[in-house]
């Protein structure tokens, strides 16, 4: 049975009763923060690349695995990537890192936010165990940061979602690059943008984990900021991409569907942000599982169907 639309956002979404799952404590050495995972599955296993802040303020990149997704996390006690000195544009951290599994490559693409003086950057790395990593460097210039890549090609190019800052107006919307070979990539095309006035998702906006292939377009979810006189809150909503052409919008819904309401997403480093970067489709199930960052201090994931996602959108685009 479809559950009701009637109430709109955490109707779609429950939070695990376990949350938040990964928290600074749990990790095998010293940190500030935990957040801002990416998410796949190898085998059977969940594996979270979580963003690890230490205790100078710079971020690197580590692994979590679960059996089952929720509890029992084994955390290795070495990050994966981390800030390096031959990189400046790393120099001040990497973070938010979105892993896409491709199988033309047999491996996944971890595009993540490089972070050095000369501002953020889009990077891009491929790893085939998680073990180790190749970097294939910066491939959007700064300011620019919330990449994700499709995993498959779209009339025979790579598809990489990004956000550019505009220089002009400062602007911060979802743009779309393509590449032949993930290495030269055109310039961008916009694809939709921060909606003005009171709006929910009106100071910027990104593109959260890759976004999902279904029959009816790619699934996107993103984070839409709203700045307050208290700060700014970070919420997530939902959109669907035309499948041949994914700069072009199908539907996009009005409302949030997932907002900071826990005690862990209102109280941290930063109140009142729900940050998604890792997203898990079980076919066999129909089970969608989001996971975020709450509060830029710990993870927390929220699940829910992906036929009852998809026809919320259809109907509420």
């Amino acid at each position: 049975m479809t559950r009701s639309f009637g109430v709109v956002g955490d109707g779609l979404f429950e939070r695990a009763h376990a949350n938040p799952l990964l928290t600074p404590e749990r990790w095998p050495y010293r940190i500030n923060a935990v957040m801002n995972a990416a998410a796949t599955l190898v085998g059977d296993e969940t594996v979270l690349l979580c963003r690890v802040e230490d205790r100078r303020g710079i971020s690197h990149l580590t692994v979590a695995r679960s059996a089952d997704g929720i509890s029992n996390w084994v955390v290795e006690p070495a990050p994966l990537m981390a800030p390096s000195e031959e990189r400046p544009e790393e120099w001040w951290g990497v973070e938010d890192p979105r892993v896409t599994r491709v199988d033309e490559l047999d491996a996944w693409m971890i595009a993540y936010t490089a972070f050095g003086p000369q501002g953020p950057a889009v990077s891009l790395a491929l790893t085939r165990d998680f073990l180790s990593v190749e970097r294939l460097g910066v491939v959007c210039p700064p300011d620019d940061k919330n990449a994700s890549l499709l995993p498959r090609r779209v009339d025979g190019n790579f598809v990489l979602f990004h956000r550019p800052v505009s220089t002009t107006g400062g602007r911060a919307d979802v743009w779309v690059s393509r590449s032949p070979d993930l290495r030269s990539w055109t310039a961008p095309e916009p694809v939709f943008g921060a909606r003005a006035g009171g709006w929910w998702d009106s100071a910027r906006i990104g593109v959260g984990p890759p976004p999902l292939e279904t029959p009816h377009g790619w699934l996107v979810v993103y984070h839409g900021v709203r700045q307050t006189v208290a700060g700014a809150l970070y919420r997530v909503g939902l959109a669907l991409l035309d499948l041949d052409d994914p700069a072009t919008v199908l539907k996009r819904c009005d409302e949030w569907v997932l907002g900071p309401r826990e005690e862990y997403e209102l109280v941290g480093d930063v109140p009142g942000v729900v940050f998604p970067c890792g997203m898990i489709h079980r076919p066999e199930s129909g089970e969608l599982r989001l996971y975020y960052g709450a509060a830029d201090t710990c993870i927390g994931m929220a699940s829910g169907r992906l036929d009852e996602v998809l026809a919320y959108v259809l109907e509420h685009g």
